[in-house]
Protein backbone atom coordinates (compact mmCIF):
# COMPACT_ATOMS: atom_id res chain seq x y z
CA UNK A 1 0.00 0.00 0.00
CA UNK A 2 2.99 2.27 1.19
CA UNK A 3 0.90 5.64 1.66
CA UNK A 4 -1.46 5.22 -1.36
CA UNK A 5 -5.11 4.32 -0.90
CA UNK A 6 -5.93 0.70 -0.14
CA UNK A 7 -6.68 -2.02 -2.48
CA UNK A 8 -8.23 -5.46 -2.26
CA UNK A 9 -4.93 -6.82 -3.20
CA UNK A 10 -3.75 -4.93 0.19
CA UNK A 11 -7.07 -6.72 1.82
CA UNK A 12 -6.29 -10.12 0.10
CA UNK A 13 -2.65 -10.19 1.39
CA UNK A 14 -3.55 -9.38 5.05
CA UNK A 15 -6.40 -11.86 5.31
CA UNK A 16 -4.60 -14.83 3.46
CA UNK A 17 -6.97 -14.87 0.45
CA UNK A 18 -7.73 -14.17 -2.95
CA UNK A 19 -9.06 -11.16 -4.08
CA UNK A 20 -11.98 -13.05 -5.63
CA UNK A 21 -12.81 -13.75 -2.41
CA UNK A 22 -12.46 -10.38 -1.35
CA UNK A 23 -14.09 -9.29 -4.26
CA UNK A 24 -17.06 -11.83 -2.81
CA UNK A 25 -16.96 -11.56 0.68
CA UNK A 26 -17.00 -7.56 0.28
CA UNK A 27 -20.58 -7.64 -1.73
CA UNK A 28 -21.80 -10.55 0.96
CA UNK A 29 -21.68 -13.35 -1.10
CA UNK A 30 -23.31 -16.54 0.38
CA UNK A 31 -20.41 -18.46 -1.62
CA UNK A 32 -17.56 -16.94 1.20
CA UNK A 33 -18.16 -18.60 4.77
CA UNK A 34 -19.33 -16.12 7.07
CA UNK A 35 -16.16 -16.01 9.17
CA UNK A 36 -13.87 -15.11 6.14
CA UNK A 37 -16.54 -12.11 5.16
CA UNK A 38 -16.46 -10.39 8.56
CA UNK A 39 -12.93 -11.24 8.75
CA UNK A 40 -12.64 -9.76 5.50
CA UNK A 41 -14.34 -6.89 6.25
CA UNK A 42 -13.24 -6.27 9.40
CA UNK A 43 -9.58 -5.92 7.28
CA UNK A 44 -11.45 -3.31 4.71
CA UNK A 45 -12.41 -1.27 7.60
CA UNK A 46 -9.88 -1.00 9.42
CA UNK A 47 -7.67 -0.07 6.07
CA UNK A 48 -10.67 2.57 4.79
CA UNK A 49 -11.14 1.09 1.92
CA UNK A 50 -13.78 1.73 -0.46
CA UNK A 51 -15.13 -0.01 -3.40
CA UNK A 52 -15.01 1.86 -6.87
CA UNK A 53 -18.32 -0.04 -8.31
CA UNK A 54 -18.17 1.51 -11.34
CA UNK A 55 -14.32 0.49 -11.55
CA UNK A 56 -15.44 -3.16 -10.76
CA UNK A 57 -18.14 -3.27 -13.37
CA UNK A 58 -15.66 -2.25 -16.26
CA UNK A 59 -13.09 -4.80 -14.99
CA UNK A 60 -15.90 -8.21 -14.31
CA UNK A 61 -18.48 -6.81 -17.17
CA UNK A 62 -21.04 -6.82 -14.69
CA UNK A 63 -23.74 -4.17 -13.19
CA UNK A 64 -23.82 -5.01 -9.65
CA UNK A 65 -27.17 -4.53 -9.81
CA UNK A 66 -30.12 -7.17 -10.16
CA UNK A 67 -33.39 -7.25 -11.74
CA UNK A 68 -36.93 -8.21 -9.84
CA UNK A 69 -38.95 -8.45 -12.98
CA UNK A 70 -43.21 -8.18 -11.20
CA UNK A 71 -45.71 -8.99 -13.75
CA UNK A 72 -48.85 -7.29 -13.04
CA UNK A 73 -51.82 -9.46 -12.14
CA UNK A 74 -54.86 -7.28 -12.89
CA UNK A 75 -55.85 -6.40 -16.35
CA UNK A 76 -55.64 -3.08 -15.54
CA UNK A 77 -53.05 -2.55 -13.77
CA UNK A 78 -54.55 -0.65 -11.30
CA UNK A 79 -53.30 -3.12 -8.30
CA UNK A 80 -50.16 -4.80 -7.08
CA UNK A 81 -51.09 -8.16 -4.81
CA UNK A 82 -50.08 -6.65 -1.51
CA UNK A 83 -48.20 -10.35 -1.06
CA UNK A 84 -45.60 -8.93 -3.48
CA UNK A 85 -45.03 -5.87 -1.43
CA UNK A 86 -44.08 -7.60 1.06
CA UNK A 87 -41.86 -9.76 -0.71
CA UNK A 88 -40.33 -6.19 -3.10
CA UNK A 89 -39.36 -4.94 1.05
CA UNK A 90 -37.18 -8.00 1.75
CA UNK A 91 -35.53 -8.19 -1.69
CA UNK A 92 -34.57 -5.22 -1.53
CA UNK A 93 -33.02 -5.51 2.03
CA UNK A 94 -31.38 -8.55 1.15
CA UNK A 95 -30.31 -7.29 -2.33
CA UNK A 96 -28.48 -4.53 -1.13
CA UNK A 97 -26.83 -6.75 2.29
CA UNK A 98 -24.86 -7.92 -0.54
CA UNK A 99 -23.99 -5.11 -2.15
CA UNK A 100 -26.01 -5.40 -5.38
CA UNK A 101 -28.61 -2.38 -6.56
CA UNK A 102 -32.02 -3.70 -7.01
CA UNK A 103 -34.31 -3.01 -10.48
CA UNK A 104 -37.85 -3.18 -10.25
CA UNK A 105 -39.73 -3.43 -13.70
CA UNK A 106 -43.40 -4.07 -14.27
CA UNK A 107 -44.10 -6.07 -17.19
CA UNK A 108 -47.13 -7.56 -19.28
CA UNK A 109 -44.98 -10.49 -20.87
CA UNK A 110 -44.66 -8.51 -23.96
CA UNK A 111 -43.17 -10.36 -27.13
CA UNK A 112 -39.37 -8.84 -26.19
CA UNK A 113 -39.51 -8.63 -22.31
CA UNK A 114 -36.76 -10.86 -21.93
CA UNK A 115 -33.97 -8.95 -23.92
CA UNK A 116 -34.30 -6.02 -21.64
CA UNK A 117 -32.14 -7.44 -18.85
CA UNK A 118 -29.60 -8.87 -18.23
CA UNK A 119 -29.26 -9.96 -22.28
CA UNK A 120 -28.43 -5.83 -22.30
CA UNK A 121 -26.04 -5.66 -19.60
CA UNK A 122 -28.65 -3.78 -17.27
CA UNK A 123 -28.57 -6.43 -14.72
CA UNK A 124 -26.40 -9.47 -13.60
CA UNK A 125 -29.11 -11.76 -12.88
CA UNK A 126 -33.11 -11.93 -13.03
CA UNK A 127 -36.00 -12.40 -10.62
CA UNK A 128 -39.37 -12.90 -11.41
CA UNK A 129 -42.06 -13.01 -9.80
CA UNK A 130 -46.20 -13.47 -10.11
CA UNK A 131 -44.75 -14.61 -14.01
CA UNK A 132 -48.71 -15.26 -14.33
CA UNK A 133 -50.29 -17.73 -16.55
CA UNK A 134 -48.15 -20.91 -16.72
CA UNK A 135 -48.84 -21.93 -19.96
CA UNK A 136 -48.82 -18.48 -22.05
CA UNK A 137 -45.27 -17.71 -19.98
CA UNK A 138 -43.55 -20.76 -20.25
CA UNK A 139 -42.03 -20.53 -24.05
CA UNK A 140 -40.39 -16.76 -22.99
CA UNK A 141 -39.03 -18.48 -19.60
CA UNK A 142 -37.65 -21.60 -21.93
CA UNK A 143 -36.27 -18.21 -24.40
CA UNK A 144 -34.72 -16.77 -21.69
CA UNK A 145 -33.19 -20.43 -20.15
CA UNK A 146 -32.16 -20.67 -24.00
CA UNK A 147 -30.30 -17.57 -24.02
CA UNK A 148 -28.07 -17.87 -20.65
CA UNK A 149 -29.68 -15.65 -18.49
CA UNK A 150 -29.19 -15.97 -14.64
CA UNK A 151 -32.65 -16.05 -13.56
CA UNK A 152 -34.28 -17.47 -10.10
CA UNK A 153 -38.56 -17.70 -10.07
CA UNK A 154 -40.89 -17.37 -7.13
CA UNK A 155 -43.54 -19.80 -7.72
CA UNK A 156 -43.81 -23.31 -7.77
CA UNK A 157 -41.57 -26.65 -9.35
CA UNK A 158 -43.15 -27.36 -12.20
CA UNK A 159 -42.53 -30.27 -14.53
CA UNK A 160 -41.01 -28.89 -17.72
CA UNK A 161 -40.37 -24.63 -16.98
CA UNK A 162 -36.97 -23.81 -17.07
CA UNK A 163 -34.99 -22.05 -14.19
CA UNK A 164 -34.59 -22.63 -10.30
CA UNK A 165 -37.65 -22.03 -7.90
CA UNK A 166 -37.98 -21.18 -4.54
CA UNK A 167 -41.85 -21.90 -3.36
CA UNK A 168 -43.83 -22.34 -0.30
CA UNK A 169 -44.97 -25.77 0.18
CA UNK A 170 -48.70 -24.90 -1.36
CA UNK A 171 -49.66 -28.54 -0.96
CA UNK A 172 -48.93 -28.54 2.43
CA UNK A 173 -50.09 -25.33 3.43
CA UNK A 174 -53.89 -25.97 2.70
CA UNK A 175 -53.59 -29.24 4.04
CA UNK A 176 -53.01 -27.65 7.23
CA UNK A 177 -55.67 -25.40 6.31
CA UNK A 178 -58.13 -27.80 5.87
CA UNK A 179 -57.41 -30.25 8.58
CA UNK A 180 -58.26 -27.18 10.98
CA UNK A 181 -61.40 -26.49 9.60
CA UNK A 182 -62.21 -30.82 10.09
CA UNK A 183 -60.83 -30.36 13.45
CA UNK A 184 -63.41 -27.58 14.46
CA UNK A 185 -66.63 -29.67 13.02
CA UNK A 186 -66.78 -28.48 9.50
CA UNK A 187 -67.46 -30.96 7.49
CA UNK A 188 -69.24 -29.44 3.83
CA UNK A 189 -65.51 -27.32 2.59
CA UNK A 190 -65.67 -25.26 -0.01
CA UNK A 191 -62.80 -24.27 -2.20
CA UNK A 192 -62.55 -20.98 -3.90
CA UNK A 193 -59.83 -20.14 -6.26
CA UNK A 194 -58.54 -21.91 -9.89
CA UNK A 195 -58.00 -25.41 -10.23
CA UNK A 196 -56.00 -25.45 -13.60
CA UNK A 197 -52.59 -26.61 -14.84
CA UNK A 198 -52.75 -22.27 -15.83
CA UNK A 199 -52.36 -21.29 -12.27
CA UNK A 200 -50.23 -24.14 -10.51
CA UNK A 201 -49.70 -22.82 -7.18
CA UNK A 202 -53.90 -23.04 -6.75
CA UNK A 203 -53.97 -25.96 -8.51
CA UNK A 204 -51.48 -27.23 -5.38
CA UNK A 205 -53.22 -25.52 -3.04
CA UNK A 206 -56.27 -27.55 -4.32
CA UNK A 207 -55.03 -30.84 -4.52
CA UNK A 208 -53.58 -30.33 -1.04
CA UNK A 209 -57.38 -29.33 0.04
CA UNK A 210 -58.96 -32.48 -1.75
CA UNK A 211 -56.19 -34.44 -0.05
CA UNK A 212 -56.83 -33.43 3.69
CA UNK A 213 -61.01 -33.95 2.88
CA UNK A 214 -60.15 -37.43 1.50
CA UNK A 215 -57.43 -38.36 4.35
CA UNK A 216 -60.60 -37.79 6.88
CA UNK A 217 -63.02 -39.85 4.65
CA UNK A 218 -64.61 -37.11 2.71
CA UNK A 219 -65.01 -37.09 -0.89
CA UNK A 220 -64.00 -33.64 -2.43
CA UNK A 221 -67.56 -31.99 -4.15
CA UNK A 222 -67.15 -30.74 -7.26
CA UNK A 223 -69.94 -28.34 -6.35
CA UNK A 224 -68.10 -26.80 -3.68
CA UNK A 225 -65.19 -25.71 -6.12
CA UNK A 226 -65.67 -22.17 -7.52
CA UNK A 227 -62.94 -20.68 -9.61
CA UNK A 228 -61.39 -17.81 -8.73
CA UNK A 229 -58.27 -15.47 -9.55
CA UNK A 230 -56.78 -13.52 -6.80
CA UNK A 231 -58.59 -10.73 -6.13
CA UNK A 232 -61.11 -9.54 -3.78
CA UNK A 233 -63.73 -9.03 -6.21
CA UNK A 234 -63.40 -12.61 -8.16
CA UNK A 235 -63.73 -14.43 -4.02
CA UNK A 236 -67.24 -12.15 -4.16
CA UNK A 237 -67.86 -13.76 -7.65
CA UNK A 238 -67.18 -17.21 -6.32
CA UNK A 239 -68.81 -17.02 -3.49
CA UNK A 240 -72.03 -15.71 -4.63
CA UNK A 241 -71.86 -18.77 -7.05
CA UNK A 242 -71.50 -21.22 -4.27
CA UNK A 243 -74.74 -19.51 -2.47
CA UNK A 244 -76.33 -19.93 -5.64
CA UNK A 245 -75.72 -23.30 -6.26
CA UNK A 246 -77.88 -24.21 -3.10
CA UNK A 247 -75.28 -27.25 -2.23
CA UNK A 248 -74.52 -25.59 1.37
CA UNK A 249 -71.41 -25.47 3.02
CA UNK A 250 -70.29 -24.11 6.72
CA UNK A 251 -66.66 -23.30 5.32
CA UNK A 252 -64.73 -21.75 2.83
CA UNK A 253 -60.38 -22.56 2.04
CA UNK A 254 -60.06 -19.77 0.04
CA UNK A 255 -56.76 -20.04 -2.24
CA UNK A 256 -55.40 -16.31 -1.73
CA UNK A 257 -56.35 -13.88 1.43
CA UNK A 258 -57.80 -11.36 -1.27
CA UNK A 259 -60.09 -14.62 -2.39
CA UNK A 260 -61.11 -14.74 1.31
CA UNK A 261 -61.42 -11.09 1.77
CA UNK A 262 -64.24 -11.24 -1.05
CA UNK A 263 -65.81 -14.59 -0.37
CA UNK A 264 -66.64 -12.63 3.36
CA UNK A 265 -67.56 -9.64 1.84
CA UNK A 266 -70.58 -11.85 -0.21
CA UNK A 267 -71.28 -13.36 2.83
CA UNK A 268 -72.06 -10.88 4.69
CA UNK A 269 -74.14 -9.03 2.00
CA UNK A 270 -76.39 -12.31 1.87
CA UNK A 271 -76.85 -12.23 5.63
CA UNK A 272 -74.17 -14.55 6.70
CA UNK A 273 -71.91 -14.54 9.97
CA UNK A 274 -68.67 -15.36 10.00
CA UNK A 275 -67.42 -17.88 11.40
CA UNK A 276 -70.89 -18.46 13.06
CA UNK A 277 -72.31 -19.92 9.93
CA UNK A 278 -69.68 -20.05 7.62
CA UNK A 279 -65.72 -20.35 8.52
CA UNK A 280 -63.20 -19.39 6.34
CA UNK A 281 -59.37 -19.66 6.04
CA UNK A 282 -57.22 -17.97 3.44
CA UNK A 283 -53.36 -17.94 2.04
CA UNK A 284 -50.83 -15.54 2.52
CA UNK A 285 -51.12 -13.86 5.93
CA UNK A 286 -50.97 -10.22 4.13
CA UNK A 287 -50.48 -7.08 6.13
CA UNK A 288 -54.45 -6.42 6.40
CA UNK A 289 -55.42 -10.42 6.94
CA UNK A 290 -55.10 -9.66 10.76
CA UNK A 291 -57.20 -6.67 10.71
CA UNK A 292 -60.02 -7.55 8.83
CA UNK A 293 -63.32 -7.91 10.07
CA UNK A 294 -63.02 -10.44 11.90
CA UNK A 295 -59.60 -11.46 11.57
CA UNK A 296 -58.49 -14.36 9.07
CA UNK A 297 -57.27 -17.41 9.54
CA UNK A 298 -55.01 -17.81 6.95
CA UNK A 299 -51.57 -19.88 5.93
CA UNK A 300 -48.06 -18.22 6.21
CA UNK A 301 -45.80 -17.21 3.21
CA UNK A 302 -42.51 -16.79 4.78
CA UNK A 303 -41.42 -14.04 2.55
CA UNK A 304 -38.32 -13.19 4.85
CA UNK A 305 -36.64 -16.36 4.01
CA UNK A 306 -37.82 -16.61 0.77
CA UNK A 307 -36.46 -13.60 -0.22
CA UNK A 308 -33.02 -14.19 1.02
CA UNK A 309 -33.08 -17.32 -0.87
CA UNK A 310 -33.88 -15.75 -3.78
CA UNK A 311 -31.05 -13.35 -3.74
CA UNK A 312 -28.56 -16.25 -2.65
CA UNK A 313 -29.40 -18.85 -5.08
CA UNK A 314 -29.68 -15.97 -8.43
CA UNK A 315 -25.96 -15.26 -6.73
CA UNK A 316 -24.92 -18.79 -7.45
CA UNK A 317 -26.08 -19.07 -10.65
CA UNK A 318 -24.28 -16.26 -11.26
CA UNK A 319 -21.27 -17.44 -10.19
CA UNK A 320 -21.59 -20.11 -11.67
CA UNK A 321 -22.35 -22.19 -9.25
CA UNK A 322 -25.50 -25.44 -8.90
CA UNK A 323 -28.60 -24.08 -7.32
CA UNK A 324 -31.68 -26.84 -6.09
CA UNK A 325 -35.14 -25.47 -6.10
CA UNK A 326 -35.86 -24.95 -2.43
CA UNK A 327 -39.41 -25.97 -1.08
CA UNK A 328 -40.15 -23.28 2.53
CA UNK A 329 -42.66 -24.90 4.76
CA UNK A 330 -45.72 -22.63 5.45
CA UNK A 331 -47.10 -22.25 8.66
CA UNK A 332 -50.79 -21.80 9.89
CA UNK A 333 -51.49 -18.60 11.40
CA UNK A 334 -55.41 -18.98 13.46
CA UNK A 335 -57.72 -16.10 14.37
CA UNK A 336 -61.47 -15.44 14.46
CA UNK A 337 -62.43 -15.97 10.66
CA UNK A 338 -62.69 -19.65 12.23
CA UNK A 339 -64.51 -19.21 15.33
CA UNK A 340 -63.32 -22.23 17.78
CA UNK A 341 -65.44 -25.11 16.73
CA UNK A 342 -68.93 -26.36 16.94
CA UNK A 343 -69.53 -25.22 20.34
CA UNK A 344 -69.86 -21.71 18.98
CA UNK A 345 -71.79 -22.23 16.14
Amino acid sequence: MKGGRPTSRDIAHLAEVSQATVSRALRNSPLVAPETRARVRSIADQLRYRTDRSAAGLRTGRSGTLALLLFEDTADGAHINPFFLSMLGHLARATAARGFDLLVSFQQLSDDWHTDYQLSNRADGIILLGYGDYLASMPRLRLLADRGAHFVIWGPVVEGMPGRYVCSDNAGGARQAVRHLLSLGRRRIAFAGGASDHWPEFRLRYDGYARALRNAGLEPDPVLQADAQSSEAAGYEAACRLLDSGAGFDAVFAASDRIAFGVMGALRDRGLSVPRDVAVVGFDDIATAAHFNPPLTTVRQDTERAAELLVDNLLRRIAGERVESVLIEPTLVIRTSCGVGDAER
